[in-house]
């Protein structure tokens, strides 16, 4: 197979802008090219075509774009062998494309007048593309910022994960309650995408493993009986921004290696023919299907496992072209695990250069972690993947073998540093004793990893200190900080234009690449016309926001009240309850003090309750509940609304992000391992309320304590009182009477129509001394900042202030310079 076929497939005889790679990309060529994609792809007239339409001939002509320097990267790429990065990510949260493609090509301006001469609005037409949800919050979005990063850097890499058909699902509110229907993002196929004829890969399951003696006498493993799926590959491109260097996503689709069982068939067994063509098509079907049950588990480990395995071949396919043995395999092969969800790679490099390739147990070690770099991104115990052992002998025998001979080779290292020591060898050991016994994931991609990092300063000193004291402990140097960033394209340049404008005029363009350059805006801090035109921008993006919230809920907001916005995965350590109680606090004080001054305020609440946490879901009925009655109550007017947004998704937050004031951080100190959204905000001048968790820690450190919110325990703090408890939630309600007062408005049926019942568990949780994330130990600080920020926002000079220093200062929070870090100091690539 040549270097084409396996890059490229049939890419190059897509008809376009494909025939020149200098093709000219002004308003005329994007003119024709939309119009030679309505006639040659969709088959539409093009003097009657729609919005839609406009929007996938556009699509397809950017694509047309980036596939012609998507092959001249390929190819630089083999001229100059140069060692490549392979980012492997059970997520990718891509949301909408075109946007990005347009301002990273920069064509956007020309793009806009093609449209507009052919009478359309550019808006409309980028309204009409469907999310690409294939991830469930920060960790998928951050890959999809890696990835815009690692192409403006021309950083020879690619990004690997699963082509999901159904992505997280579609959130509804029905009463309330959310409500979950299935998220068919390609149920009209995508424009984005190139699917591969080859390469296609075999990958195995189940069956058993077979031991013989090879002519050198060598014991070898073959695993043997196995079930098949085929892994089709399907190529997404990524720009860099300007610098025509395209690198692609290479996701993984299922498909069966029969497609119809002949004797079950013509046995009348319809179903029956076609079972293992279902069985094997669902491993790409569903983003995380639910995994409280046996089936879903083995779902799951498949899911992994199958979109490794695939990967790990075209690697293979990739390397073994131009060598014939490993010696330089690590000099040419960098891959990164997002996560503990690609960590069955491990024992798949291991069993490929072992069973495969025939090499020796040592060298094969050697290569695998000299290989692999291990990206932890919770401090949730819960979250640590473990799969029962059963369940792995099952799904992958050969693998688990491997997986019981490296921890035993690991233990025998243990015991000669820690000497009849077996509590450390039961801490530190891969398989976790017990009924059942289970494999704990984070050990082995740290075990079998040459870096293992954190996402922020903190997260990354409670890994060592608490969560992996022991390895950090055995492995001294092996842990490392690279704090997370995100791209200052999509998260200002595209889904902020005014505001990108306005600093663009000031301090030219180079901020787009490099974010440092924005300090070079606050010697405009006192700049009257500067300032004036910061605030109308910051008002004109809350009208639209205000707008988008009519057409979704049907309640009508005022613009120049307080924006205070929490948006992000629903979840108890997040704490969205903490800020639905101060919602209720805020309520009874406007009611209680009608002629107090308080600045209105909006609060706006969105994300999506994983379907099986019942508890997040529980929350979600809570907030809304609150927001029927503060909403409806005639003595609270504009003073305060309550909203939740339905759906949340990455082309919402492009919305949200930009019309924000306040930023809400609020996760109990210690839980939360960074945050992305948080940097979002304040790049797009939001003042931040939050606590001394995650990267929030850091963003304080950048922008000044005087520009930022900060309440609540710290991360020791936190720790003491799980364990001592200096104080009860009991003994707080009795002595605040503000907080006694929320409480009993809720558990009493106040916001439930009387139903005690409903909110009862919350309430129960709440109360309790076992509260592991300690809301009402932070309540009281929580209540008295929220009480700070009221009073800064009433003097509009200088919270206009606070969030010019804020953008100013967020240089340090671009993922370009994280993946700098990544690129020197993990992977061994200069940048």
């Amino acid at each position: 197979m040549n270097s084409s076929q396996g890059e490229g497939g049939s890419a190059a005889a897509n008809p376009g802008f494909a025939h020149d790679p200098h093709f000219d990309t002004g308003v005329e060529s994007i003119k024709n090219n939309i119009r030679h994609h309505l006639l040659s792809f969709q088959g539409r007239d093009p003097d009657r075509s729609g919005a839609e339409d406009i929007y996938l001939a556009l699509a397809y002509t950017m694509r047309d774009i980036m596939v012609e320097k998507w092959i001249e990267t390929q190819k630089t790429y083999y001229q100059k062998e140069q060692k490549r990065v392979y980012y492997l990510s059970l997520e990718f949260l891509i949301g909408r494309s075109l946007g990005n493609a347009m301002s990273n090509l920069g064509i956007l301006k020309d793009v806009e007048q093609a449209v507009i001469e052919l009478g359309y609005d550019l808006e409309e037409i980028r309204s009409k593309e469907e999310d690409a949800a294939l991830g469930n919050g920060g960790l998928g979005r951050l890959a999809a910022c890696f990835m815009d990063s690692i192409a403006t850097l021309k950083i020879p890499a690619y990004g690997y994960g699963i082509r999901y058909e159904f992505g997280l699902f579609h959130q509804k509110l029905i009463d309330g309650y959310q409500v979950e229907t299935p998220d068919n993002w390609e149920r009209y196929g995508t424009p984005w995408e190139f699917e591969r004829r080859l390469p296609v890969f075999p990958v195995k399951f189940y069956g058993r493993v077979s031991t013989y003696e090879d002519e050198n006498g060598n014991y070898r493993s073959d695993w043997v009986d196995t079930n098949e799926v085929l892994a089709i590959a399907c190529d997404l491109m990524v720009p860099g921004y300007m610098n025509d260097h395209v690198i692609n996503m290479r996701l993984w689709t299922a498909r069966a290696s029969r497609e119809l069982d002949l004797s079950s068939f013509s046995r009348g067994d319809y179903l029956g023919a076609v079972h293992s063509k279902v069985s094997s098509e669902t491993i790409s079907k569903v983003l995380y299907p639910p995994d409280h049950n046996f089936a879903g588990q083995e779902l799951r480990l498949r899911q992994q496992y199958f979109f490794v395995a695939a990967t790990l071949q075209d690697i293979m396919r990739r390397y073994t072209k131009k060598h014939d043995n490993f010696d330089r395999f690590t000099e040419l092969v960098a891959v990164q695990l997002n996560d503990t969800h690609p960590s069955i790679a491990i024992p798949e490099l291991m069993r490929i250069l072992l069973d495969e390739q025939g090499l020796r147990w040592e060298k094969a070690w050697k290569i695998t972690v000299d290989t692999f770099a291990y990206t932890n991104h919770t401090l949730m115990p819960e979250a640590l993947e473990r799969w029962s052992v059963d369940l792995m002998g099952h799904v992958l025998p050969r693998h688990l073998e491997i997986i019981y001979e490296i921890n035993q080779r690991f233990l025998d290292q243990v015991a000669r540093k820690y000497p009849h020591d077996t509590n450390k060898l039961r801490a530190m050991s891969i398989i976790e004793e017990g009924t059942p016994k289970m494999v704990r994931m984070a050990h082995l991609a740290i075990v079998g990893s040459h870096s293992v990092n954190g996402v922020a300063e903190l997260h990354t000193q409670l890994l060592k200190d608490r969560i992996f004291n022991d390895f950090h402990l055995f492995y001294p140097g092996r842990f490392n900080s690279k704090t997370n960033g995100i791209t200052p394209r999509r998260w200002l340049l595209d889904c902020n234009p005014e505001l990108a404008s306005l600093i663009s005029e000031k301090i030219g363009e180079g901020w787009i690449t490099d974010l440092t350059q924005l300090r070079g805006i606050e010697k405009y801090i006192d700049d009257e016309i500067f300032c004036s035109r910061w605030e109308e921008i910051k008002l004109n993006n809350k009208k639209r926001l205000a707008q988008y919230i009519l057409e979704q809920t049907g309640i009508d907001v005022d613009a120049t009240a307080m924006f205070d916005i929490q948006v992000k995965r629903i979840h108890e350590y997040k704490r969205q309850f903490l800020n639905a109680l101060h919602v209720v606090y805020l309520y009874h004080k406007i009611i209680r003090e009608p002629d107090a001054e308080i600045a209105p305020r909006v609060v706006i609440f969105a994300g999506k309750a994983a379907p099986t946490y019942w508890r997040a879901k529980r929350i979600i009925k809570l907030i809304t509940s609150i927001g029927t009655i503060v909403n409806n109550d005639p003595r609270v007017g504009d003073k305060l609304k309550v909203v939740f947004l339905p759906n949340y998704n990455v082309s919402q937050a492009e919305i949200v992000m930009p019309a924000a004031d306040l930023s809400e951080q609020i996760s109990t100190a210690g839980t939360e391992a960074s945050g992305t959204g948080n940097m979002k905000f304040s790049l797009n001048g939001a003042l931040t309320i939050g606590t001394l968790d995650g990267a929030n820690i850091e963003i304080l450190e950048e922008v000044g304590e005087e520009n930022i919110f900060i309440f609540g325990m710290t991360a020791d703090q936190v720790n003491y009182e799980r364990v001592e408890s200096s104080v009860t939630p009991r003994q707080i309600m009795e002595r605040n009477e503000d907080i006694r007062h929320i409480v009993e408005r809720i558990a009493n049926g106040s916001f439930s129509k009387g139903d005690k019942s409903l909110f009862e568990p919350l309430i129960d949780s709440l109360l309790s001394n076992h509260d592991p994330y300690l809301l009402m130990l932070d309540l009281e600080s929580y209540i008295d900042c929220q009480n700070r920020v009221n009073k800064a926002f009433l003097d509009k000079k200088g919270w206009e202030r606070k969030s010019i220093l804020n953008v100013a200062r967020m240089g340090k929070f671009s993922t370009d310079r994280t993946i700098k870090q990544y690129a020197e100091e993990i992977w061994g690539i200069p940048v």
